[in-house]
C-alpha cells in the first residue's frame, strides 16, 4: 500500500526548505528500517504573503518593514542559516535581492505534478531561491529551473506566460488557510494532518511510522 504524503508549503519559507531536507532524510531512514512503507510525495500551495505585488518587493526593505528593522531581519536570517547548516544546507540569504510573489512558483509545481516531476522541481525551486538567490517570481527563471529539473523548458515557459492555473493555486492556498493551517511546512498523510514544523528526521520518521498504522489513515488509502 502506498500512502499519499502531502507537504503544505511555500517556496520562500526557509523552514519549508529545511523541512523538505529533513523529510528526505526521514524517508531515507524509513526505506532502510521499514521497506514496506511507501509514500507518494506531493506538495500543496500555501502563501505566506498572499497580497505580495506580482513583481515582488526588494527584500531588504520588505523585511525591515516586516520585522521592524534591517538589524532584526539579519538576526533572523542568521538563525535560519544556522538551522539550515545543522540540516546540511548552505543558505545564501544574502544573495536574495527580492521577495517574490510565489504564485508562479506554485503554478510550476502544479505543472511538475502533472509531469510526475513535482518533488524534483520543488527541490530545484528551493535550491534556486535559497542557495543561488534567483528570482523565483520571474517566469523566465522558473522555466529555466524546470528545464534544469528535467521538464521541457519551452513548454513550461509557454504555459507560465499565460494565466493557466493562477486562480487554482491561489484558491488552494486560501483553502489551506481556511482549513486552519497557519504554519508551514504542514505534513498531511492521506488527508489527515500529522504535524507542522521542520521536525528532526527521526521525529518525522516515527510520526510517519505510527500514522501509517492508524486505522483512519489506512481506511483513507483504500
Amino acid at each position: 500500500m502506498t500512502l499519499k504524503l502531502t507537504v503544505v508549503s511555500d517556496a520562500i519559507c526557509p523552514w519549508c526548505r529545511i523541512g523538505k531536507k529533513r523529510l528526505d532524510d526521514a524517508l531515507a531512514m524509513l526505506a532502510e528500517t521499514d521497506p514496506g512503507l511507501r509514500f507518494e510525495l506531493a506538495f500543496f500551495p500555501f502563501m505566506l504573503n498572499p497580497d505580495m505585488p506580482d513583481e515582488g518587493v526588494e527584500r531588504a526593505a520588505y523585511r525591515a518593514a516586516k520585522f521592524g528593522s534591517l538589524e532584526r531581519s539579519r538576526e533572523l536570517d542568521a538563525q535560519v542559516k544556522e538551522a539550515g547548516a545543522a540540516a546540511g544546507l548552505d543558505f545564501r540569504l544574502d544573495a536574495i535581492a527580492r521577495t517574490p510573489n510565489t504564485t508562479n512558483a506554485h503554478r510550476l509545481s502544479r505543472f511538475a505534478a502533472e509531469a510526475g516531476r513535482q518533488p524534483a522541481v520543488m527541490e530545484a525551486i528551493f535550491r534556486a531561491y535559497f542557495h543561488a538567490g534567483r528570482d523565483i517570481g520571474d517566469v523566465a527563471v522558473l522555466a529555466d529551473i524546470a528545464g534544469e529539473a528535467g521538464m521541457d523548458r519551452g513548454a513550461v515557459a509557454e504555459r507560465l506566460a499565460g494565466s493557466e492555473a493562477q486562480d487554482e493555486v491561489r484558491a488552494e492556498a486560501a483553502a489551506a488557510s481556511r482549513a486552519g493551517i497557519n504554519g508551514v511546512p504542514t505534513f498531511v498523510l492521506n488527508r489527515h494532518i500529522l504535524f507542522s514544523g521542520a521536525q528532526a528526521p527521526d521525529t518525522i520518521a516515527e510520526a510517519l511510522r505510527t500514522a501509517a498504522r492508524h486505522p483512519a489513515i489506512l481506511a483513507a488509502a483504500e
